[in-house]
């Protein structure tokens, strides 16, 4: 390595000299607790009422209310805050602030004037004409799933499926023979679990798509708490990659009949606990995913996903008899996905048509079918940019609205709102301006809302009609106080891939002071996907985590979506397919040498890396397989080796387990299995550490068990390797950003990436 220069390393001295408690009180100011109440008039959150619109925002004096009516083009206060306040106040014997007012899940009837709202989990009906406010029964308890009329709730009450008459509250009892470990629409993914049933309601409310959840003869997992006395064991099933036997589930239709319920078994072999967009086969809210029922609830259509992911299966059953149809089938090479965030399969009843969508062409499109025959009628839309979310399909018209990306010039990470014929004719961009689009539609369809941003431009919010056309402005974002408290932007980049071809989109977070005459150690944060990238958007945001808060304390932070991430075309998040260990680092590394080429005040020869779960796993395995280049790591619950996390994920992501032909245990290294996951374990490679690394997880993590640490752990110490390790004793997978992990992430990489003693410094209260 050539020997620096005087003069660079007297430049370099002196953004080591001054890390103070005056620095962390100004990093500290950068965090999302100290940044969210400073951006005023942005579209917090909204709720449409048939057509129209109600919305709260941020001003001046408090929180706001508005209705907004696209008919009329009417925007008005939504309500006096003062007496929803008052009146409020009254039923739940508390005082409430009316500009501070938090409600939730608003509706209104124009026909009744009334507005009927939640508050603190409870909900309530306000008259508009008296103010006079009701307490209203709860139709759903947390762990049930209410039926569209509203009139049933549906539960799991010792394995079985209970239903609740919202009405009378009288209960029924819909199945009868589920068991332990073998009961109906049990809620568990292994990494996620609840009590929420899994389950579709029929349109009709009578019957509803669901499954026998077969967990017999799986592993399982064990976490210990901490306290004084006996330890409170936590075990339940979570499958393991190779494991022989894994979750399947049974699929069924229920009946919720009062008085005569049944059970309808769908007459196949049962399906593997598998989705086509998730490592899950429900949604947070319990909803049974790739399922469909007809309008009239005479037939349902579902997905079966291979284990492997590879074969998508499209099912059409009668829920009468129990009959199934296959209707088409699709096999990839590597993984089958039928959409970015949501399913984006959908039939077409009227017309004996199924959309499907697919990324055979490399980009994610859609294909329109024939429901009968199966047969392919032909590709909506083609070329080279994707398809993200099916989101409506006016049948009458013959027109599909979706998102989509990488059509439009400038960054491929903008998500735009489009709409085509079923012909494939007619395309049109409904989202003019080159941005981040976000989308919520009307209860009828025919009006849409559009807030638009970019990393550094704040968002705004208009409604528009189904050719695109803006209707009424709703508001525009002021962030005048966040940029008086002293707040920057982050700045856009685009580089070069490992290839030397392929573009990647990233940020670069540089110090409020920053002086281009000093030199600065590098922080790269990461989060390898493969479900999703380092930069989860590139839309406004007020903070994004602590990245700001560490560049204030004398760093660069760079972050980039790298290669084998999801929004662009199938073969760039194919890239690592069968090759956890990659973590697109080889990306990484050549962003940030890229970057340095650019600007001489960032100091290659001093890099850190950091991230939690996946990136987790990816800072470590930086800093072991990259010690020439990565100094420093701090590892937070990281999925080290993936034989040790839910098989759903690995064998997903890396394929199913296979052992190597011809291996001798005997020669086998320590750790080593043998087979094709050899090559993502991290603790293979312990013996590679040189720099500092810092690895921590909660010992109640039942996301990442804590075995995968624990495994990195031994392996460093039998390669006799010095490191720092935390654990949070009662903690689940979320301590990421907590207070204390957060104060000894900024040390760490103070002290050790900057050679200087970090302050004493103590966070506000407000920060948790």
């Amino acid at each position: 390595m050539q020997q620096e220069s005087s003069e660079h390393i007297e430049e370099k001295s002196e953004t080591k000299k001054t890390v103070t408690a005056k620095d962390y009180k100004r990093a500290e100011q950068f965090l999302w607790q100290n940044t969210y109440d400073k951006v005023l008039n942005s579209v917090l959150g909204q709720n449409w009422s048939s057509d129209v619109l109600i919305y709260n925002t941020r001003a001046e004096e408090g929180v706001k209310y508005v209705m907004a009516d696209p008919e009329s083009g009417e925007k008005k206060k939504a309500f006096d805050h003062q007496r929803v306040a008052d009146t409020l106040s009254e039923k739940v014997d508390k005082e409430i602030d009316a500009q501070s007012l938090s409600l939730n899940d608003v509706s209104y009837s124009e026909e009744e004037n009334k507005l009927s709202y939640q508050m603190n989990g409870q909900r309530f009906e306000t008259d508009l004409s008296s103010y006079k406010t009701e307490k209203l029964p709860e139709l759903q308890k947390t762990d049930e799933l209410l039926s569209p009329d509203g009139k049933k709730a549906v539960y799991i009450k010792d394995h079985n499926l209970w239903m609740r008459n919202t009405e009378t509250d009288e209960r029924t009892q819909l199945t009868t023979d589920g068991e332990q470990y073998y009961g109906y629409a049990t809620n568990n993914a292994g990494w996620v679990r609840n009590d929420r049933p899994v389950l579709l309601w029929g349109p009709d409310s009578e019957k509803i798509a669901t499954f026998r959840h077969d967990s017999r003869g799986v592993g399982e997992m064990y976490l210990y708490n901490t306290k004084v006395g006996h330890s409170d064991l936590e075990r339940w099933k979570y499958p393991l990659p190779g494991d022989s036997t894994v979750f399947k589930i049974e699929r069924v239709v229920v009946h919720a009949d009062e008085e005569n319920p049944k059970v309808i078994d769908l007459d196949m072999e049962p399906d593997f606990h598998r989705s086509t967009i998730s490592d899950h086969i429900a949604d947070w809210g319990g909803r049974f995913l790739d399922n469909e029922w007809s309008a009239d609830g005479s037939q349902l259509f579902f997905v079966s996903s291979s284990r492997d992911h590879k074969v998508a299966q499209l099912h059409a059953a009668d829920p009468e008899t129990g009959e199934v149809r296959d209707v088409l089938k699709e096999e990839v090479d590597t993984y089958f996905e039928s959409g970015y965030s949501e399913e984006s399969w959908t039939v077409l009843e009227e017309t004996n048509e199924v959309i499907w969508f697919s990324e055979r062409d490399n980009w994610g499109h859609l294909y329109l079918y024939d429901l009968e025959s199966g047969e392919l009628k032909h590709q909506i839309a083609e070329g080279d940019w994707r398809v993200l979310d099916l989101q409506h399909v006016d049948e009458e018209n013959r027109t599909v609205y979706f998102t989509g990306s990488n059509r439009e010039e400038g960054n491929p990470y903008y998500h735009y709102l489009y709409k085509v014929n079923l012909d494939g004719s007619g395309l049109s961009n409904l989202t003019s301006g080159n941005a981040h689009h976000q989308i919520t539609w009307s209860d009828n369809k025919e009006y849409f809302t559009d807030t638009y941003s970019t990393v550094d431009s704040p968002p705004v919010s208009i409604i528009r009609n189904l050719d695109g056309e803006k209707v009424m402005e709703l508001e525009e974002a002021n962030v005048s106080q966040l940029i008086e408290n002293g707040w920057q932007a982050p700045e856009p980049f685009t580089v070069k891939a490992r290839d030397g071809e392929t573009d990647l989109y990233g940020l670069m977070y540089k110090p409020t002071n920053f002086d281009s005459t000093k030199s600065y150690p590098v922080l790269n944060y990461l989060y390898p996907g493969p479900q999703s990238g380092s930069i989860r958007t590139f839309g406004f945001s007020a903070s994004r985590s602590d990245k700001q808060s560490l560049a204030e304390l004398g760093f660069i932070v760079v972050e980039v979506n790298a290669m084998c991430t999801p929004g662009r075309s199938k073969s760039f998040h194919d890239s690592c397919y069968g090759d956890m260990g990659d973590n697109g680092l080889p990306d990484q590394i050549a962003t940030i040498k890229q970057l340095a080429d650019r600007h001489s005040w960032m100091d290659t020869t001093r890099v850190g890396i950091w991230g939690h779960s996946g990136g987790g796993f990816a800072s470590t395995r930086a800093i072991l397989e990259h010690p020439d280049f990565y100094k420093v790591a701090v590892s937070g619950a990281g999925n080290h080796d993936n034989r040790n996390y839910e098989a759903d994920w690995g064998e997903k992501w890396h394929g199913l387990l296979k052992r190597k032909e011809n291996v001798d245990k005997n020669e086998l290294g320590l750790y080593e299995q043998g087979d094709n996951y050899d090559k993502q374990a991290n603790q293979l490679l312990a013996e590679n550490l040189e720099g500092k690394l810092l690895i921590a997880h909660g010992l109640m993590d039942d996301n990442v068990p804590p075995t995968n640490t624990l495994l990195m752990v031994d392996a460093l110490i039998k390669a006799d390797k010095d490191f720092d390790l935390m654990v949070f004793p009662n903690a689940g997978h979320g301590f990421g950003n907590s207070r204390y992990f957060m104060n000894m992430r900024w040390d760490y990489f103070v002290k050790h990436l900057k050679d200087v003693e970090p302050p004493k410094y103590n966070f506000d209260d407000n920060i948790r």
